[in-house]
């Protein structure tokens, strides 16, 4: 029986990398699509936006290097956690714009954001698996 190492990388966790380094990547090339998904509640969106890509490029690069992978994926499953209540919003507002154009394509964008919404567990539990030190 073979212990899984957190020095081995698999597909969901360069795929998670690669998750984070286009959409960290994207917040910071076009902050102004993320920007209205910051919660109101939240000062200064572009600033968060910008923060997040950051943290999004950072936990990617940490995950692929054995030596970074065990803080990065505990830093990666935080920013999880944390990037979650825009995900609602953006749910959120999808539902309402969809509900008042009436059209196929803002009904097709609002499924997409709410079928997403369950994704981020799945994206959790690989990061918190690269967290985990196995090799000890």
């Amino acid at each position: 029986m073979s212990k899984e190492s957190s020095s081995s990388l698999d597909l969901p966790l360069v795929g998670l990398a690669a998750l984070f380094l286009g959409s960290g990547t994207l917040h910071l090339v076009r902050p102004q699509v993320f920007e209205p998904i910051v919660p109101p509640a939240l000062p200064e969106p572009r600033k968060v936006v910008e923060v997040s890509g950051v943290a999004e490029i950072v936990c990617g690069l940490g995950l692929l290097h054995p030596r970074t992978r065990r803080i990065a994926g505990l830093a990666s499953a935080a920013l999880l956690v944390g990037v979650f209540p825009a995900n609602v919003q953006m749910s959120v507002d999808a539902g309402m714009r969809a509900n008042r154009k009436r059209t196929a394509k803002a009904a097709g964008f609002f499924a997409g954001t709410v079928a997403r919404l369950p994704l981020q567990w799945p994206m959790i539990k690989v990061a918190l698996r690269a967290g985990k030190r196995t090799d000890a």
